[in-house]
């Protein structure tokens, strides 16, 4: 039966696993923002489900606890950072603080990251530039799940990308997308839930549409739109892979993967708004598109239309005033990184029905 935790003691609990195992105090604080950020905003494919195999990771010496990276280029607007296989969030972190200090003086900069890994929600870092004024495009490579179009092994990552702004009154308008039907960590959610997929989320090993979770972890996630989620996938592995001098393709290795280094790429695109407009003129003007969105008409059946990034808000309202619910076989997964680790568990709110 799921258990629900308060987000503050989800926090420190992250925070101290990470510490147990070797990341400094600011890194894990930060890390444990961003996983339970995920869970806040209604994505556990992102959240606790994957604190185990980051620490799997950490323990096999496949991914380094501190942040060993290094300049590889820099030419003022345009900088590429070697992760050295530091941990994605910190790398992603460190790119967005480079990204937006460059952006100031160049209006507008690319830093590209290569040799990192799995930094989680894409969102996390597009909102926290957005929050400062600028634009931000993130997109990042990951391990093989898709066959290229026509094809039945698995070549392409979902290679997701998020793209974020500021939106005065309303906060941020953010999109943060994998490039199949789902995230595959959400395959994994359902898995973990013992909970059927839809038959266009994933085929099993044969290419065949499955709806069982257990088989298509093992097989190939399905491309969103056809062939134009491959097609961006690809071109996604080149910006984050192909250009910033990583991995791409069959050489990335996933985050599951507790004893490969992950080799992923991140390519980070900050605009300064105020480059091209007052910022009150850009508020006012985004704000006018969301208008408009809010008032069209809604279908039949729907209650109301959202602008992207607002679900996730409205959920972390409600997540931070109730609580987190995580599933019985994350939840277990924790106990036993608590028990690893000696660190004490959050005590539950309550346990709820599934």
């Amino acid at each position: 039966m799921p258990k629900v935790v308060s987000a503050e003691e989800l926090k420190a609990f992250v925070s101290a696993v990470f510490q147990a195992f070797g990341v400094p105090e600011k890194d894990a604080l930060m890390l444990s923002d961003s996983l339970v950020t995920a869970e806040l905003w209604g994505h556990s494919s992102h959240g606790m489900l994957r604190l185990p195999w980051y620490i799997a990771r950490l323990r096999h010496g496949a991914m380094a606890p501190e942040d060993v990276s290094f300049i590889a280029t820099d030419s003022g607007s345009l900088v590429v950072i070697d992760g050295n296989h530091s941990m994605g969030q910190v790398m992603a972190m460190k790119a967005i603080d480079m990204g937006m200090a460059r952006a100031r003086q160049h209006g507008i900069s690319a830093v590209a990251v290569r040799n990192s890994n799995h930094f989680g929600t894409a969102a996390y870092f597009t909102r926290q530039v957005a929050e400062s004024g600028f634009i931000a495009l993130l997109a990042t490579n990951a391990s093989a799940a898709m066959a290229p179009w026509g094809g039945s092994q698995k070549l392409i990552g979902t290679n997701p990308w998020s793209i974020a702004a500021p939106a005065g009154k309303r906060g941020v308008v953010v999109m943060d997308i994998a490039n199949t039907a789902v995230a595959r960590g959400k395959i994994y959610l359902a898995a973990e839930r013992n909970e059927a997929i839809p038959d266009s989320w994933a085929a099993d090993v044969h290419g065949v549409p499955t709806t069982l979770a257990s088989e298509a972890v093992h097989g190939l996630l399905l491309p969103m739109a056809g062939h134009k989620g491959y097609a961006i996938a690809f071109m996604m592995d080149i910006l984050a892979g192909v250009l910033t001098g990583s991995q791409f393709g069959k050489g990335v290795a996933g985050p599951y993967d507790a004893t490969q280094k992950s080799g992923c790429g991140h390519l980070l695109i900050t605009i300064d708004i105020a480059g091209m407009m007052a910022n009150d003129e850009f508020n006012v003007r985004i704000n006018e598109l969301i208008d408009q969105v809010k008032a069209i008409p809604t279908a039949k059946g729907v209650a109301e239309i959202f602008f992207p990034g607002e679900i996730e808000d409205r959920h972390a309202a409600e997540n931070v005033k109730n609580g987190i619910a995580i599933a019985d076989n994350t939840w277990q997964s924790l106990v036993r990184l608590s028990e690893e680790a000696a660190v004490v568990l959050p005590t539950p709110i309550q346990s709820v029905a599934q």
